[in-house]
């Protein structure tokens, strides 16, 4: 009788999560290819796809039991494609082009630092609290610079004339400085859709789904521009005033 041949649990992939990952990187590409041919819409809507794909490869992965290290840096090699070169590359064709040298530095900084954000939280993944992100997750970046595209034929033409493509140029630069600052982001995985949750939280779900399904193109950057602000807001005004209340409570236990 044939011995079965058992493949070694560092070598075993799963195929399900990594597939999802894969379509990530394929949304990436297909988007660089739509930003070339200057079709940035369509390559907003592909960074868009990407992102939902990355979402989904993490949930599958968890719930089916299939996470493994490998499909966790293929991860991080496909948002680095996905949320940070191709986004840098869709935004230097838009506008940054305009800006010579300037545009070119900005684009390839948002790359850099997308790089380094990545390899932070892969270093830091297993010591840091999942509540909060340290530093702007890179699909946030690239999603802002996407729904920004679908949200620029809502402005006044004199602003997209004179104020979006300088407002494009500081707002990558943002974003770069964002991914590698010590800024907390909520994670959003304590507010688990499997947990229970009061009923007015539902009635808010739905009516946030229908307000964005009604204007997808003029909510998405405001959404994202929110997100990007309550970082800022929350380290600034509540981390740093739980931490001076720490502080004092235990320099009043020492004396």
């Amino acid at each position: 009788m044939a011995k079965e041949k058992i493949i070694p649990k560092h070598k075993a992939v799963y195929i399900l999560p990594n597939m999802l990952t894969m379509a990530s990187l394929f949304c990436g590409f297909l988007g660089m290819t739509w930003a070339v041919e200057g079709k940035f819409e369509l390559c907003a809507i592909a960074i868009l796809v990407s992102c939902l794909f990355d979402g989904l490869d993490g949930k599958v992965a968890r719930l089916t039991g299939t996470s493994s290290e490998f499909g966790v840096q293929l991860d991080s090699l496909a948002d680095l494609v996905a949320f940070g070169v191709t986004p840098a590359f869709m935004a230097y064709q838009w506008q940054l082009q305009h800006f010579g040298r300037l545009g070119l530095l900005a684009a390839f900084l948002m790359i850099a630092c997308g790089a380094l954000r990545l390899a932070r939280f892969n270093v830091q993944a297993g010591t840091t609290s999942k509540a909060h992100f340290i530093g702007l997750p890179i699909p946030a970046a690239g999603c802002t610079l996407a729904t920004l595209i679908l949200f620029a034929p809502f402005m006044p033409p004199v602003l997209v004339e004179k104020v979006l493509p300088m407002g494009t140029l500081i707002l990558v630069y943002i974003l770069s400085f964002l991914m590698v600052s010590s800024v907390r982001y909520s994670s959003f995985k304590e507010a688990g859709v499997f947990k229970a949750h009061p009923f007015s939280s539902m009635v808010t779900v739905i009516a946030l789904f229908v307000m964005v399904a009604s204007q997808p193109k003029f909510l998405g950057f405001i959404i994202f521009a929110c997100y990007i602000i309550s970082g800022p807001i929350y380290t600034i005004f509540f981390l740093s005033r739980r931490s001076s209340k720490l502080l004092g409570k235990s320099s009043k236990d020492l004396s």
